[in-house]
């Protein structure tokens, strides 16, 4: 702990990983694990550009449930304790896998959301892109003022990462001194690849994960716990 604490205090440039272990502190549900999301659903039937063209009104149950759940966590000690970082560090990027905007209410500002927020909804036919907080929606599926359907605003299954965004990250990766890795599995591709980045670029990996992981054997230094209880202790 002391040492992973040295080299925060020391590095001018810092990147953060975080993935839904983060959140789950919050009592937002992951998707792996024993209790993961995915025990009980299909990624193909949810999750795709296929099942919404399948069934819009199903894929739209389930995401004004996700969102419903959502909306009553509230951001913990992890996510305060990324703000306090971000005000310390002039260089500072935070990219996560999560789109359940618990970041944002935290009040980070730099944050690369790779896989989308589900706090925003996207037309198909126009392409407009709107926040809507409305917790439930009062139409499913809704619809744009153009009279097209809605989609949530998240990355699916089978399709591509923002490439502007993904760039970003990749830079913020290499760049940095210190990668935080927070929460993941690090089994979720592309997103996982940051790792393999800064490790090439020589930076030290801090792995915080209440259980080991496919990296913890690789990464610089890895702390077993809650990132509530951690990050808190290291960023004081």
């Amino acid at each position: 702990m002391q040492q992973a604490r040295e080299w925060i205090k020391n590095a001018s440039k810092i990147a953060v990983l975080t993935g839904a272990g983060i959140s789950a502190e919050s009592g937002v549900p992951t998707f792996r694990g024993d209790q993961g999301l995915w025990k009980q659903y299909k990624p193909e039937e949810l999750a795709t550009p296929e099942a919404f063209l399948r069934d819009p009104r199903l894929v739209w149950e389930w995401y004004d449930w996700r969102r419903h759940s959502i909306a009553k966590a509230l951001p913990n000690p992890g996510h305060k304790a990324l703000v306090e970082l971000e005000c310390q560090k002039r260089y500072f990027t935070l990219i996560t896998q999560n789109v359940d905007g618990l970041h944002d209410r935290a009040g980070s500002g730099r944050i690369l959301k790779l896989h989308g927020d589900i706090w925003r909804l996207r037309c198909l036919d126009c392409r407009a892109d709107w926040p809507d907080r409305r917790v439930p929606l009062p139409k499913l599926p809704p619809h744009c003022r153009c009279g097209g359907m809605a989609r949530p605003g998240v990355v699916w299954f089978g399709e591509p990462l923002p490439d502007g965004m993904w760039m970003e990250a990749e830079h913020a990766a290499a760049a940095a001194e210190v990668l935080l890795v927070i929460g993941t599995s690090a089994v979720v591709y592309p997103a996982a690849s940051l790792v393999t980045l800064a490790r090439a670029a020589k930076a030290r990996i801090i792995e915080i994960n209440i259980e080991e992981t496919p990296i913890s054997g690789e990464v610089d230094c890895s702390l077993r716990g809650p990132s509530g209880e951690i990050l808190p202790k290291l960023v004081a």
